[in-house]
C-alpha cells in the first residue's frame, strides 16, 4: 500500500494486506528457531508463540540467567528449548537474535547447521553489512532476510500485549528460495508488527546506529544530564529538576507528540512555552547538527562497529558495563527518578501488562 510520508510515498505492508491467516499459510511448514534469549529473543518468540506459530529457542546453557528465563517463560528443555546448534539444525528459519558481538562468535557453528533453502533471519543489519569485521558471510543457498522492530524487546512485547503493534522495517539481502520476501513479511506479521516498511540491511544499520547514539539514547541522556545539572546548580531541588527535565517529557509531552505530532504538542502548551520552544529549537539544531554529521560518518565508515566489537568482545565487558550502568543509576538525577516513579499511582491495567511481559524483555540490542 502506497502511503504518503510527509510528501514522499512509500510502499508499506499493513496487517490488512498481509493477514495473520496468510502468515500462518506461508509458515505452516516452517520451524522458527530463535537463537538467543536475552534482548529481542524473548519478545519476538513469545509473540509468535502466542500467535500460534511453531517456535523453538536456541540458548546456551552456559548463560544460565537467560536459560532460566526461557524456562520461566514456558519453553521446555528438549521440546522447545535447546542448545544453540541443536535449535539451528532443527529450524528452517534461523533467527540470529544474540548480540552483535555474539553473532560473530557463534557464526562458524551456525553456518554448519544451515541447510539449502533455510532462511537466515536478522533484526539488525550489523553482521551482514560489516561482514569484513564480523566474518558473517552466508552461503549462497539460503535466504537472508531481516525484520527490525523499531523498539526495544520490552516495547515489542508490551505493545503486543496491549493489542497494538510496533512498526518494523524489513529487507531481503539474498533470495535463494524465491520465497524470501513472503517468508520475511510473514515473520514480521507473526511477531506482531503494526506495519512493515522496506529498507536495506545497509540503510537499517546506518540509521539504527545513528539513532541509538543520537536522539533515542545517547543525545537524550546527555541533554537531560546537562539541563538537570544547570537547574541543580541554580538552586532547584532534585524533585523539581527531575520533573522539569524527565517526568514532564515522558509522562506528558512526548505522549502528545505521539498522538498528533510536534506542532500539536506545541499548540497544547502555554503561549510562553510555545514561544520559547520555537525560539530555542534552531539554536539546539545548530549546536547538534555537526555532532550528527560526525556520528553518521563514523557509522558509515565502520569506526563505530570497530568500537562495539572491541568493547563488547572483551572477557570483562559485562563487569565494566555493570559499573557504567551503576554510575548512571546511582547518579542523583536517576535516584530522584526512581523516587518519582515509585510515587506514581499504578493502574490495574499497567500492572497486568507488566506481569505478562515475560522475564526476558530488556533493552534494544
Amino acid at each position: 500500500m502506497l502511503i504518503d510520508f510527509g510528501g514522499v510515498k512509500e510502499d508499506v505492508i499493513t496487517r490488512k494486506e498481509f493477514s495473520m491467516a496468510r502468515a500462518h499459510k506461508v509458515l505452516k511448514k516452517e520451524v522458527i528457531a530463535v537463537i538467543g534469549y536475552g534482548v529481542q529473543g524473548p519478545a519476538q518468540s513469545l509473540n509468535m508463540r502466542d500467535n500460534g506459530f511453531n517456535v523453538i529457542i536456541g540458548q546456551s546453557r552456559q548463560f544460565k540467567p537467560d536459560w532460566d528465563r526461557a524456562v520461566a517463560d514456558g519453553w521446555v528443555p528438549g521440546k522447545t528449548l535447546f542448545d544453540i546448534e541443536e535449535a539451528a539444525t532443527k529450524g528452517t528459519i534461523i533467527q540470529m537474535l544474540v548480540s552483535d558481538a555474539a553473532q560473530k562468535a557463534i557464526w562458524p557453528a551456525i553456518k554448519k547447521c544451515l541447510n539449502p533453502g533455510d532462511a537466515l533471519y536478522f533484526s539488525h543489519g550489523f553482521s551482514i553489512v560489516y561482514k569484513d569485521q564480523t566474518g558473517v558471510i552466508p552461503q549462497k543457498d539460503v535466504d537472508v532476510i531481516m525484520v527490525a522492530p523499531k523498539g526495544s524487546g520490552t516495547s515489542v512485547r508490551r505493545n503486543y500485549l496491549a493489542g497494538v503493534g510496533i512498526n518494523s522495517s524489513y529487507a531481503i539481502e539474498q533470495d535463494f528460495s524465491g520465497r524470501a520476501k513472503e517468508r520475511c513479511l510473514a515473520v514480521g506479521i507473526a511477531l506482531g508488527s503494526g506495519y512493515l516498511f522496506p529498507t536495506t540491511f545497509k540503510k537499517e544499520v546506518y540509521s539504527d546506529l545513528t539513532g541509538e547514539r543520537g536522539v533515542l539514547m545517547g543525545a537524550l541522556a546527555g541533554i537531560m544530564e546537562a539541563q538537570y545539572e544547570v537547574l541543580r546548580k541554580n538552586g532547584h531541588s532534585p524533585a523539581e529538576a527531575f520533573n522539569e527535565t524527565v517526568e514532564e517529557l515522558t509522562q506528558s509531552l512526548i505522549r502528545l507528540v505521539d498522538e498528533n505530532g510536534m506542532d500539536w504538542m506545541y499548540s497544547n502548551c502555554s503561549a510562553t512555552a510555545q514561544r520559547g520552544a520555537l525560539d530555542w529549537k534552531p539554536k539546539f539544531k545548530k549546536a547538534t547538527l555537526p555532532l550528527f554529521k560526525e556520528l553518521y560518518a563514523r557509522v558509515k565508515s565502520g569506526e563505530e562497529t570497530k568500537r562495539v566489537l572491541k568493547a563488547t568482545g572483551s572477557v570483562d565487558y559485562k563487569e565494566k558495563l555493570g559499573k557504567e550502568l551503576a554510575t548512571l543509576r546511582d547518579s542523583e538525577m536517576w535516584r530522584a527518578g526512581k523516587t518519582s516513579r515509585d510515587l506514581r499511582p499504578k493502574t490495574p491495567e499497567a500492572q497486568r501488562i507488566h506481569s505478562k511481559v515475560g522475564t526476558g524483555g530488556r533493552s534494544h540490542n
